[in-house]
């Protein structure tokens, strides 16, 4: 290894002394558990510890944690994961889509990771977390200037607690890069639609929160108004510019996701952002509002624009059901559904299926055809609508992913053999 080498993986060490003053602390700490309690008795009996720790320790806790997520920064990895038994006892980071332990860090037990999860929480959090296994939170780190921002999941993995935290942009992409077509950014911007249901899908991890965000940013920064964000959590905070942004997180600003809409509607709001629509009754309150003449924004986790009709009317109990595909047909303007996929330089590059609400698909969505919308898309490029395995085919003439990752990511995999070889490359 040369000398610079060296140096640099010298730099991505945590500082011994942070490490060794945070694992006194926690060997500490664990001393104090009684080897009889186990289970959710264990995690209370850690918390009332960790919550009577004088603020030295628990800033020396702290320091550790911090130096993990900031150690992200200089990985480019987008997630963090640690402890429970799956963990075992290791620093696991995602690097351009794959996860892998830190081997520069050395194991912490269970009980390690029980503590320094603990540490992060107040005690209305870890109550929450008792009661429900599940905690979703937000995270900030100031690094000089910069506040760092991580979204947060904590949860039971036999009997103990592991984390995942991700890393929020201390920016936002800007929305020219998303290179979407004129008629999706009439759709998007509150300038030219006032109204309209915008929905963004893929699965965790595909990138639903940066373009939602840089949707928000366009609006903020060419339109005057006010913008309500509902999200749990709060993950990127838009400064606001032309319009008012509100930020709202639930479970410490709002009870709920349906709560927060509603009480939109009574704060003279031009854009209302649903960070999710996860039950029947954010789906309903949703619909209700962009009905009112609102323009809300919100996402969905499904990997195709087909799958997101069949998701939002799945949801909502049989006798609902017609009614929800009626209005959803009417209120909806655009659903973007995206991937995020391997490229051919490491990192990753974003895949989208566009289908924009026409007459067409309207009629098919309301009569129950949701079959035919696919060849629909497929044949709208013109209008801005494109399938997943036409973006994917772009991607691959474009040199930027494989033909093997284009072939393995696309929803219709014998759709997509036969546009590669009806125009191959």
């Amino acid at each position: 290894m040369s000398a610079q080498a060296a140096t640099s993986t010298a730099s991505l060490m945590i500082p011994a002394e942070i490490q060794d003053s945070a694992r006194i602390i926690l060997n500490q700490v664990i001393s104090q558990i009684p080897q009889s309690t186990q289970g959710l008795e264990r995690q209370i009996f850690i918390g009332d510890v960790v919550e009577k720790l004088p603020l030295e320790n628990k800033l020396s806790l702290k320091s550790f944690i911090d130096a993990l997520l900031m150690r992200m920064f200089v990985l480019n990895a987008s997630d963090i994961d640690m402890g429970g038994f799956g963990g075992q006892g290791k620093i696991w980071y995602r690097i351009f889509g794959s996860k892998k332990p830190d081997p520069t860090l050395e194991p912490l037990t269970t009980d390690n990771t029980n503590v320094l999860i603990q540490s992060l929480l107040t005690a209305r959090q870890r109550q929450f977390l008792y009661e429900q296994k599940n905690l979703d939170f937000s995270y900030m780190i100031m690094d000089g200037e910069t506040m760092r921002r991580f979204r947060a999941d904590t949860y039971m993995d036999l009997d103990h607690l592991a984390l995942n935290m991700r890393a929020i942009n201390a920016s936002v992409r800007p929305y020219k890069t998303l290179e979407l077509h004129a008629n999706v950014t009439k759709i998007v911007s509150l300038a030219h639609t006032k109204e309209g249901l915008i929905l963004i899908t893929g699965i965790t991890g595909s990138g639903k929160s940066s373009t939602l965000d840089a949707m928000i940013d366009l609006n903020n920064h060419t339109v005057d108004g006010h913008i309500v964000v509902i999200a749990s959590p709060i993950e990127y905070v838009h400064k606001s510019d032309r319009c008012i942004v509100r930020h709202r997180e639930v479970g410490r600003d709002v009870l709920s996701f349906k709560e927060g809409a509603i009480q939109a509607l009574r704060q003279d709001p031009d854009i209302i952002m649903i960070g999710e629509m996860r039950d029947p009754e954010t789906i309903f309150t949703a619909l209700e509002i962009t009905d009112s003449g609102h323009k809300v924004f919100s996402t969905l986790h499904t990997a195709s624009a087909v799958e997101s009709i069949d998701r939002v009317i799945g949801e909502v109990p049989p006798i609902e059901q017609d009614r929800v595909r009626n209005r959803f047909a009417d209120v909806c303007k655009v659903v973007v559904s995206q991937k995020l996929i391997p490229s051919l330089d490491g990192k990753r590059v974003a895949a989208r299926e566009i289908m924009i609400m026409n007459a067409s698909v309207r009629a098919a969505i309301k009569n129950g055809n949701t079959g035919e919308i696919y060849q629909m898309i497929q044949e709208s490029n013109e209008v801005g609508m494109q399938t997943m395995e036409q973006d994917l085919k772009r991607l691959y003439q474009q040199k930027k992913i494989s033909l093997e990752s284009a072939m393995n990511y696309a929803n219709n995999k014998k759709r997509m053999q036969q546009i590669m070889s009806a125009n191959p490359m």
